[in-house]
């Protein structure tokens, strides 16, 4: 399981770059996640269904990033912790680059735990939980 999980973060980096880019397959996105999910921050916990919805909802995010500077995501370090044969939580840590006006450019760097499930060929998230953005991207000036 853990190399296929490490591919679907592979998939899931070079995605969202090429989001970044405007170069973006909602389909490809799409595929990636299950075809239900929960997500938890500060701001509340949310659940969701893979449909229309989040593909739309997922270009308004890609937008968004674009339109604040956001230039890449790349995942720092992938760790993997099992829960049984078809479950685990991969921690991912991010480091974005933002570009800024009059400003050299920044990094950020982190984190959010993904919940993942393989039933078939290939693991899919169906969760995570993050900490608040919004804080992190006010705290170094990009919102």
């Amino acid at each position: 399981m853990e190399t296929s999980v490490r591919r679907l973060f592979e998939r899931y980096e070079r995605v969202f770059n090429a989001a970044l880019q405007g170069k973006v397959d909602m389909d490809e996105v799409a595929a990636l996640y299950a075809s239900a999910f929960i997500a938890a921050s500060p701001a509340g916990v949310m659940t969701g269904k893979n449909d229309e919805q989040l593909k739309q909802v997922m270009a308004q995010g890609y937008a968004r990033y674009r339109a604040i500077g956001t230039r890449e995501m790349r995942i720092r370090e992938l760790r993997i912790s099992p829960m049984d044969e078809h479950h685990c939580v991969a921690h991912v840590a991010w480091k974005a680059t933002y570009l800024r006006k009059d400003q050299p450019d920044i990094a950020i760097d982190f984190e959010v735990h993904y919940l993942v499930q393989q039933l078939g060929a290939e693991p899919k998230v169906f969760g995570w939980v993050s900490g608040d953005e919004q804080a992190l991207l006010q705290e170094h000036g990009i919102i």
